[in-house]
């Protein structure tokens, strides 16, 4: 199903394994693409997550195996597939097994979203990763090397939908927001869904945060969560090893 004439739609973009030890990490990539799909005029960038896969010897990994997922609204999917196939295999790294996998929300169903699960506990391979894709009719490809990054792609993609997993490593407006701002325009300017404490208070619009130098937003329930705690009589969002420990 493509999008009629003038009208859009939402696609999940899951890459990964763009980097070699000397380059750049994978984050930054998609930060790029997504940039420079918006400049473009080929998609307008709605957020994205990372998702830590499994850490294991027999996984060939760069530095954190992890996949991001780049949420986009756009009136062609073939147009974006292609710029995305053409801009990583400009921007992959020497030696990356660069994996890429663009879906609609609504065909990512519960086989797509398993695997993302199970790939942050199991060692998987290719061919299911591909299998898996192909009953789900969804657009999977390894671009440069053994394309290995397809398994982390697609599992982005399963984890993103999902709904309960990762951190936002980009949001609109996320990263120009720093120092205290109330619950109302931190979700007003940074596209975040929910502003709460770690057992799910949500705080009061009018109630001020302070959100230090960058805002880390995770994933939960398939909203923008900012995770807030009380110091010195004042909300502070949680710092990044706090947020690590709980998204990873």
């Amino acid at each position: 199903m493509h999008p009629k004439k003038g009208e859009t739609m939402q696609l999940l973009i899951g890459i990964d394994d763009t980097d070699n030890l000397e380059s750049w990490g994978t984050g930054y990539c998609v930060r790029q693409l997504a940039n420079w799909l918006a400049e473009n005029n080929l998609a307008v960038p709605g957020g994205i997550t990372r998702h830590q896969l499994l850490v294991d010897s027999r996984i060939p990994y760069t530095s954190h195996n992890s996949s991001a997922c780049l949420s986009v609204e756009t009136g062609s999917v073939p147009n974006v597939w292609d710029a995305c196939c053409e801009y990583l295999l400009q921007a992959g790294a020497p030696g990356s097994d660069v994996g890429l996998c663009i879906a609609q929300p609504d065909k990512i169903l519960e086989p797509v979203m398993d695997f993302g699960r199970r790939a942050k506990l199991e060692v998987l391979t290719t061919g299911e990763a591909e299998q898996i894709a192909s009953d789900a009719r969804i657009q999977l490809a390894g671009l440069t090397g053994t394309g290995g990054g397809i398994i982390g792609a697609l599992a982005g993609i399963g984890l993103r939908q999902a709904g309960e997993d990762g951190r936002f490593l980009w949001l609109p407006g996320l990263r120009e927001l720093q120092g205290e701002y109330s619950v109302a325009q931190i979700c007003a300017d940074a596209h975040i869904n929910r502003v709460c404490s770690l057992d799910g208070t949500n705080l009061a619009p009018e109630a001020l945060v302070n959100v230090g130098e960058w805002m880390r937003p995770v994933l939960r329930g398939g909203q923008a969560t900012l995770y807030v705690e009380r110091q010195d009589q004042g909300w502070y969002s949680l710092p990044k090893d706090r947020i690590k420990s709980i998204s990873d």
